[in-house]
């Protein structure tokens, strides 16, 4: 089996878990596409680039069903729940379509030759247990949750991954004990917004009892401002496996364009949760992702995202032009804006930041941080990569070895990432 894997963590995660599925009805990893007797496309329906870049590579597999016949094609993930049987017609060698509420199905797909779909709601969804497959023994990722019940205007998910459902707090915990077990260092939940995470306990609950278990790190993704509890914030503050770091999608400065979006908060609100932040957490090192051009976005709205990002001054931000999705309240919105203006506005957006990143990084010059080693570096094979806490790239020339965690000496900030060296062997340097 070969699978293609587009857009965010939870795909990756569900990627794992679709190898885990197969791995118990026989199937292996195969090297590439050419090789595999069943090929999956998990994919990702959020902007318009990352279906049209699934759909160029879905064209190229057609070769290779020409030649072997027995091939099975798969489309998995958001577009497959979108298009549906559509894909079809568009895509004739394509034999399943598989929604993301039935990635425990996809076993199904070695016992059937016939074409077939798995769209339909899952109940239970949120008390299955997979056996992930995953390839990365240091880091990995748990889901807590699945689906989305906010509708913020310009989003496919809550249409595509369905409402919200939240695992039952024990079998999270359970994954997560047996994950530490096996020597794992850190963990990341997932869900659309683990904020409103809800079963037997809350989300908070839920980070104190992970914290329990012993493991490194915990972090998480993504959280929504207007779920953002104080008791959320004080076990960022207090626990000592949360990682001072937190994304926060602000996507815009101006209210009326958070209006828009049915963001359901104010600028005024969101910066009220960047200052509690702060207070509580002094080095918590802030993310975001902002979208522009969003329709109906004047000069002077986009004006507020910018005085906004030189307000708030994040650590780092993920931003795009606004991506009309068919299906969404956004997509026939009036005052659509041109193609032209949206690389204008998101160019700056993107100088700005360069800046305020750089300049962030420039702080911690000096400072003595927490790196988890990740492995060897991709463009320096002389040195080792890895994350601190504040989930800044960090690259050093020696360390207690992959998997571990090494106390490092910033030397040096760059754009991107910084440079540091494991500190003298006293105490502190220890591997931790």
């Amino acid at each position: 089996m070969y699978i293609y894997t587009y857009g965010c963590q939870m795909n990756v995660h569900d990627s794992e878990k679709m190898f885990g599925v197969l791995a118990q009805s026989g199937y292996v990893r195969a090297e590439s596409a050419e090789t595999a007797d069943l090929i999956i496309f998990n994919t990702c329906a959020i902007r318009e680039k990352a279906e049209q870049k699934f759909f160029s590579q879905l064209g190229r597999v057609k070769v290779l069903k020409r030649r072997r016949a027995d091939i099975r094609i798969a489309v998995t993930g958001c577009v497959a729940q979108e298009a549906k049987d559509k894909l079809f017609v568009r895509a004739p060698h394509v034999d399943f379509v598989v929604g993301p509420s039935n990635l425990h199905r996809v076993g199904d797909l070695v016992s059937t030759g016939e074409r077939r779909t798995y769209l339909e709601d899952d109940p239970d969804l949120g008390n299955r247990e997979f056996s992930a497959q995953r390839e990365n023994g240091i880091k990995c990722w748990v889901s807590i949750m699945y689906g989305c019940n906010n509708f913020c205007s310009y989003c496919i998910v809550p249409y595509t991954r369905g409402r919200e459902i939240s695992r039952p707090s024990a079998g999270i915990i359970s994954e997560v004990r047996k994950l530490v077990e096996k020597g794992y260092k850190e963990v990341t939940l997932l869900g659309q917004n683990v904020n409103s995470y809800k079963s037997d306990i809350d989300f908070p609950e839920l980070l104190r009892r992970i914290d329990a278990l012993g493991i490194g790190r915990v972090r998480f993704v993504t959280s929504h401002p207007r779920d953002l509890s104080p008791r959320l914030i004080d076990a960022i503050a207090e626990l000592p496996s949360v990682c001072e770091h937190i994304h926060l999608p602000l996507q815009s400065g101006s209210d009326e364009i958070l209006r828009r979006m049915n963001r359901r908060y104010s600028y005024a609100r969101y910066l009220e949760n960047i200052k509690a932040l702060r207070l509580r957490v002094p080095d918590i090192a802030i993310t975001t992702d902002l979208i522009v051009g969003f329709p109906g976005e004047s000069e002077d709205a986009y004006e507020d995202t910018v005085q906004a990002l030189k307000e708030i001054e994040f650590d780092g931000i993920f931003a795009f032009k606004f991506s009309k999705r068919r299906g969404t309240a956004a997509f026939g919105m009036e005052d659509q804006i041109s193609e032209e203006v949206k690389a204008k506005r998101l160019g700056r957006i993107l100088d700005i930041q360069e800046g305020v990143t750089y300049n962030k990084n420039k702080l911690l010059e000096g400072s003595v941080q927490e790196i988890l080693v990740e492995g060897p570096s991709e463009t320096d094979p002389d040195m080792l990569v890895g994350r601190s806490r504040m989930n800044k790239i960090v690259t050093i020339p020696e360390a207690c070895g992959i998997g571990d965690f090494v106390m490092a000496r910033i030397e040096r900030a760059r754009l991107h990432s910084l440079e540091g060296a494991a500190v003298g062997r006293d105490k502190s340097a220890e591997c931790v």
